[in-house]
């Protein structure tokens, strides 16, 4: 009997929960459309960079043993002579060096000569770990890390650890080129199971003769709007679109048991819908409109099967994202 009543409370408290997510989601919801409702954006007047790569330094795959890998996201980008580090990834294990660090030294990358870094968004993968989300601070590894009083840039509040104490940070939210030929998009808003309302901003390049780059951190204000938003603001063609767009469909990168976690925490349906297979066949189409030259899709947040959904769609036009294989425009 008193087994009975103990499940009985157990399964009143996890409906109580649910009860009050999803009510949280619905109210979310509505809040986005409001706000993506409200924002008008002019044109984004921006130069040209004659020269752009992108090394990612923290990616879920790499041809390299010797590099370290993981369900997070680091690209060290070189948009001309300009130095740009987007995104600090997720250092699960909290180690130190981190797997950021540690990829960095093998890769002859000078974070200390780094001029600014780019922060997506204010998710664990993408700033440093779990505690860094909690306290809403950002840490390339768990030991001290050296960097100088360069800006970073993010959509929401975040401070820098006792860890690497040098940066100053700057909330950005509208479009900005930040330096010549470089941009932010702005952010785009969306509200996630579980994570709530998500400010994300996305990087754009505009390589002389060929057209903007779009760099993503996780893809969460989905594709469709990231493409929407560049065409408001850039009269320059869309070449290139490399990074995360969050498809983890019929398997994921973090689970939890049977779990798919990303699939249920990266979308603002209910639980029980998730990310499905026609919002990848969906996004495809969208970017087949604008006929990018160069596609690359990070396996951090996307499956094996997403990806090759999107290899068989672009061909030739398709490139790996793997750690330590520069990418070059």
């Amino acid at each position: 009997m008193v087994v009975v009543y103990v499940m009985f409370c157990l399964v009143a408290i996890v409906g109580v929960i649910l009860g009050i997510k999803l009510a949280q989601l619905i109210k979310g919801n509505k809040q986005v459309e409001k706000e993506l409702a409200g924002l008008q954006f002019e044109k984004l007047p921006m130069g040209t960079v004659k020269t752009l790569s992108i090394l990612p330094l923290i990616d879920f795959y790499t041809d390299d043993p010797s590099l370290k890998t993981e369900a997070g996201v680091s690209y060290f980008i070189q948009a001309g002579d300009t130095k740009i580090l987007m995104d600090l990834g997720f250092n699960k294990d909290k180690e130190h060096p981190s797997p950021l660090v540690s990829n960095a030294k093998k890769l002859n990358v000078s974070l200390p000569d780094l001029d600014f870094i780019f922060i997506s968004h204010r998710h664990l993968d993408h700033i440093g770990g779990m505690k860094e989300q909690k306290t809403k601070q950002f840490s390339l590894s768990q030991g001290k890390t050296d960097l100088p009083q360069i800006t970073v840039y993010s959509p929401t509040r975040i401070s820098p650890s006792h860890w690497n104490p040098g940066p100053k940070v700057e909330v950005i939210n509208t479009p900005f080129e930040l330096i010549e030929g470089v941009a932010s998009i702005g952010s785009i808003p969306r509200n996630l199971f579980i994570l709530g309302h998500t400010l994300e901003n996305s990087l754009a390049v505009n390589v002389a003769g060929k057209g903007i780059v779009l760099i993503i951190g996780c893809g969460h204000q989905t594709i469709e709007r990231i493409i929407e938003r560049a065409q408001a603001l850039f009269d320059a063609p869309i070449y290139g679109i490399i990074g995360g767009l969050h498809f983890p469909v019929k398997t994921g990168r973090i689970m939890l048991g049977p779990l798919n976690i990303q699939n249920i925490v990266g979308t603002h349906r209910f639980p029980w819908q998730g990310i499905r297979e026609q919002d990848v066949k969906n996004a495809i189409q969208a970017v087949k409109q604008v006929n990018p030259q160069f596609v690359a899709l990070s396996p951090h947040d996307s499956s094996d099967w997403s990806i090759e959904l999107f290899r068989a769609a672009f061909q030739d036009k398709y490139h790996d994202i793997k750690v330590g294989q520069k990418i070059s425009i």
